[in-house]
């Protein structure tokens, strides 16, 4: 599977603390979500199938209810964040449980090349299957009072990653500190360097 520019797997990210929000996340900067290829990458790095799961079989309709979930699932997300009347949250919570009802993809232990066992499907996955993974892990975070309590929104500028903070004191302010903890460390060391050149 060849993966376009857009798509390259350091640019997928999996460092929200959950797999409902590492979805959420496929929208910064830019939509990551724009080809059945990059789904496939996304779904084989969020863990959801092990690697070389069989994919073949999936279409655009896989991109759409993938995105469907996304909005559905970030509008739940956000409204635990910013607590404002959202017309469709009856909606989106609705469309989650009904996803969560069906069963994730079974996995099953086999004897790799080497020996060991390594995991891998019983059956090439379903889109309900995933969908229904991805709804699950969305549920568990919003009805455990401690996960949801860890939500947080990135600081950064124009950074829209909602992630779970789960450092020490619960002081982390950025999605990725190699991200926009870095552009927020650059842009202060300019605005100083500024002050100081004036």
């Amino acid at each position: 599977m060849a993966l376009g520019t857009a798509t390259a797997p350091y640019e997928l990210r999996f460092d929200a603390g959950r797999i409902c929000l590492d979805l959420l996340a496929t929208t910064h900067p830019v939509e990551r979500l724009d080809s059945t290829e990059a789904l496939f990458a996304w779904i084989t790095g969020a863990g959801l199938v092990p690697p070389d799961t069989p994919l073949a079989h999936a279409d655009a309709s896989w991109l759409v209810g993938f995105r469907e979930l996304r909005g559905q699932t970030g509008q739940l997300v956000r409204a635990r964040l910013v607590p404002e009347p959202r017309p469709s949250y009856d909606l989106a919570l609705a469309r989650v449980n009904d996803l969560a009802r069906t069963a994730p993809p079974a996995p099953r232990a086999v004897q790799g090349e080497d020996g060991s066992l390594v995991r891998e499907l019983a059956s090439p996955p379903e889109l309900a299957a995933l969908l229904g993974a991805i709804a699950r892990d969305a549920v568990e975070l919003l009805t455990d009072p401690v996960a949801r309590a860890c939500l947080r929104q990135c600081a950064g500028d124009n950074c829209p990653i909602v992630y779970l903070d789960t450092s020490r004191g619960r002081r982390r302010r950025w999605c990725s500190s190699e991200v926009c903890g870095n552009r927020e460390r650059v842009a202060r060391h300019r605005r100083r360097a500024a002050l100081a050149r004036a």
